[in-house]
């Protein structure tokens, strides 16, 4: 064996190394992409409120709802902002961390749950209640509240639903404000002084961006609605109603379909995301092999092609 040879098989090994490296990375890449829609996918449908409806307590039945206590003893509540997909049931836990990736019947998942700041009673009977939940894309969980940064929305949307100790009560909501995480003095829950209440009714007043005229006192029972934004650092949506004895219960029926609007490929979603993941890794599988057959063969010299190319130049000489 030449030189020469030794070298051309050694340019072709590494040849044929690299696109079987080139293909490896297009499949890794192709499998990661699968995953990544996937798992998206489950987050959101894990943050759906439609999970939640047959929980959901009404006027003459909670049965439904104790049937989730029992499942999960840290839910005592259920929010309903009307006319919109904020309809949740309320958690409460020992620290401010445990909802954030854990929903409402105690099950691990990064949409967490709507929950009450732990140093709030939970029979909202403090001055200021404080409710978190996250942003999510497509209305999940506390993601419509950024809707409430257009003034017609929300003068179009000024009532609530709070149900805690087996009763109704309405919610009023009086102010929408963008804020800042580290503004101790909305975030501070349980105020209890009577200057630090009017301190902090003037601020929620000064900051928000949209007011309604409702007589709002320092013997009110604030509700306060927080979930950060996508626009600023450290920013937070914060929707701020009162407790009130009238009620105002929007018609309950079951959470229309989920639309992905402005995506027009909600049908082919559907059918892509009900086949088994198994079935795309074994997919993926075949092409990666079939990657790398097809360069293995593009590679090699086929041997009746150099003997016709011998033949001529021996017919010719």
């Amino acid at each position: 064996m030449t030189l020469l040879n030794m070298g051309i098989r050694t340019v072709r090994a590494i040849d044929r190394a690299t696109d079987f490296v080139i293909g490896l990375a297009l499949c890794v890449m192709l499998l990661i992409g699968l995953y990544s829609l996937w798992d998206s996918n489950q987050v959101y449908q894990a943050a759906d409120a439609g999970n939640y409806v047959a929980y959901r307590p009404s006027a003459d039945e909670t049965k439904s709802f104790e049937q989730l206590r029992q499942i999960n003893p840290e839910v005592f509540a259920w929010l309903t902002v009307n006319d919109t997909p904020i309809d949740y049931p309320v958690t409460r836990a020992d620290n401010n961390e445990k909802y954030i990736n854990t929903n409402a019947e105690g099950q691990y998942t990064l949409s967490g749950a709507i929950f009450l700041d732990y140093r709030n009673s939970p029979d909202f009977d403090d001055f200021n209640s404080i409710l978190y939940g996250h942003h999510m894309e497509k209305k999940r969980m506390f993601g419509s509240l950024s809707d409430f940064a257009e003034e017609t929305y929300f003068d179009a949307h000024p009532y609530g639903n709070l149900f805690f100790n087996g009763q109704d009560h309405g919610l009023e909501f009086f102010a929408f404000l963008l804020t800042d995480a580290y503004d101790q003095n909305l975030f501070s829950p349980a105020v209890v002084a009577e200057e630090k209440k009017s301190a902090l009714l003037a601020e929620i007043y000064a900051a928000a961006l949209y007011t309604r005229g409702i007589p709002v006192t320092t013997e009110d029972h604030l509700v306060l609605l927080s979930t950060c934004t996508n626009s600023i650092t450290n920013g937070r949506y914060m929707l701020v109603g009162r407790l009130s004895e009238e009620l105002h219960l929007q018609e309950q029926t079951a959470p229309a379909p989920v639309i992905r609007l402005g995506t027009g490929i909600d049908r082919p979603f559907k059918i892509f995301t009900g086949i088994s993941v198994w079935f795309w890794l074994a997919a993926l599988a075949m092409l990666c092999a079939l990657l790398v057959v097809v360069k293995g063969d593009s590679g090699r010299k086929k041997p009746g092609k150099s003997l016709n190319k011998g033949r001529m130049r021996h017919e010719v000489i």
